[in-house]
């Protein structure tokens, strides 16, 4: 073995590969961030599978900005207002989004109407939150209707983005019962327990390569779901968050 061979030989057993880089993700938000919160602190313990790179709000004034900065996140302000129409402001959001280069786009309370260039541009790698059990309720105040309708069962729901309003494919839904008396303040607060509950491990299954969207809908681990998606019970998610009663 010549000297040559033997250095080479040396240097490659001392040889550290180096760490992939993690997966980015950018949040939209225009309001508290309670859902931004719950990603950030999935983050904060290597439990979101990557890493939140920008928020971006089209409100200045929105809370959720604040989370960002407590964090160390980059925090952009565009306000919409500032542009003629949806469609000026949506190619100025664009070009802010990809000046981050993300892998995956999460809305989080998120109050625009998206046109279809922008939901074309990051087809299949944008995700949504909304609370309620998709495709039931779609639109707002979801839970008024919900409980003006009497139903027994409520919750949340992460779904891919389409041009359909609340209408993309279904990723993950956490299930409430509604107890009869239910008031719209405990209704509200056990569905966002189960957004914050959910959303992280969507975010993060999506980011580990494991859900994705087909050409028939979302798929997990290449299986296609039904159109509910996955389904935590009642019961699994009020154990979870260790909720009494």
């Amino acid at each position: 073995m010549n000297a040559t061979t033997q250095a080479d030989t040396s240097e490659g057993n001392n040889f550290e590969a180096e760490p992939a880089e993690k997966r980015r993700v950018v949040v939209l938000i225009s309001g508290n961030g309670s859902n931004l919160q719950a990603l950030l602190d999935a983050q904060q313990h290597d439990e979101l599978g990557g890493e939140i790179v920008a928020v971006i709000s089209n409100q200045g004034d929105a809370y959720g900005l604040i989370r960002a900065k407590e964090a160390g996140v980059d925090s952009v302000v565009l306000p919409h207002r500032e542009y003629d129409d949806r469609e000026a402001y949506d190619r100025a959001l664009i070009k802010v989004i990809d000046r981050h280069t993300p892998d995956l786009i999460v809305l989080a309370g998120f109050m625009r109407i998206l046109t279809p260039t922008f939901v074309h541009r990051y087809a299949g790698r944008m995700l949504n939150i909304h609370p309620s059990l998709l495709p039931d309720y779609p639109g707002l105040d979801t839970h008024t209707r919900a409980l003006a309708d009497g139903v027994s069962e409520h919750g949340a729901s992460v779904h891919f983005v389409t041009e359909e309003l609340d209408g993309g494919p279904v990723a993950l839904q956490a299930a409430l019962r509604v107890d009869p008396g239910a008031t719209a303040e405990q209704v509200i607060e056990k569905v966002h327990a189960r957004e914050h509950l959910i959303y992280p491990i969507a975010v993060r299954w999506f980011l580990e390569g494991r859900l994705s969207l087909g050409a028939n809908g979302a798929q997990f681990d290449g299986m296609p779901l039904p159109p509910t998606g996955l389904r935590m019970s009642h019961e699994d998610a009020a154990e979870e968050l260790d909720e009494e009663g």
